[in-house]
């Protein structure tokens, strides 16, 4: 059982690779029902002084991705960033910045998954209140897949939305490094990975692409 809480001096020792590496046999660990069994309140004692994660989470709101479990991550081992359709602003990429530069992980990871109702509602063109601008920033990767994918270009056809949750997946890095001079030359640098993958509802595994 594990009782102890990932430290800063044990983070400095993390690669991105190793770190994508924990992720990836967490994610195993998850899809085969052996999530490590942990002392919560060890965990939540130790926690009281400070937080070390080695890695940044951007996920949708989707209740059936729980982020954490995905990856068989404990209390204070990953920051966590949900916003529907799981793209990103100003506010998200500082939070990334933080995270890397200021508190030191060592990967950011945009996940997507399967079924994505903001990606499906952005191949309607759905218009609804503040949803509208919402799905303003998942447009664009759904514009980009339609030479691609034979029509119908909506909802109802799952080619055409899977290839557009890639793909949002794909824009959302591209605007990380985009937005975020910090971030791109930490990556660079090799400090930081930036990585992207589609959360599989019925298997639980992670694609990475």
């Amino acid at each position: 059982m594990r009782n102890n809480i990932l430290t800063s001096d044990a983070q400095a020792q993390l690669t991105p690779d190793t770190v994508l590496s924990n992720l990836k046999a967490g994610n195993s660990n998850y899809t085969t029902d052996n999530l490590t069994a942990v002392n919560i309140n060890d965990l939540r004692a130790a926690s009281v002084s400070g937080q070390a994660p080695q890695a940044i989470v951007l996920s949708c709101i989707d209740s059936r991705v729980v982020v954490e479990e995905v990856f068989d991550q404990a209390l204070g081992d990953i920051f966590v960033a949900r916003v529907a359709g799981n793209f990103v602003n100003t506010d998200i990429v500082a939070s990334m910045e933080y995270a890397c530069k200021v508190a030191g992980s060592k990967l950011i990871v945009v996940l997507g998954h399967e079924g994505c109702g903001a990606v499906k509602a952005a191949c309607d063109g759905v218009e609804l209140g503040n949803i509208t601008s919402l799905l303003s920033n998942i447009q664009p990767a759904v514009d980009a897949v339609k030479p691609n994918v034979a029509a119908p270009h909506d909802s109802g056809n799952t080619d055409f939305v899977n290839a557009a949750i890639a793909e949002n997946v794909n824009l959302t890095i591209s605007e990380i490094k985009s937005m975020s001079p910090i971030l791109a030359e930490m990556e660079a640098a090799g400090e930081i990975a930036i990585k992207g993958g589609v959360y599989q509802l019925a298997t639980g595994a992670v694609v990475w692409l």
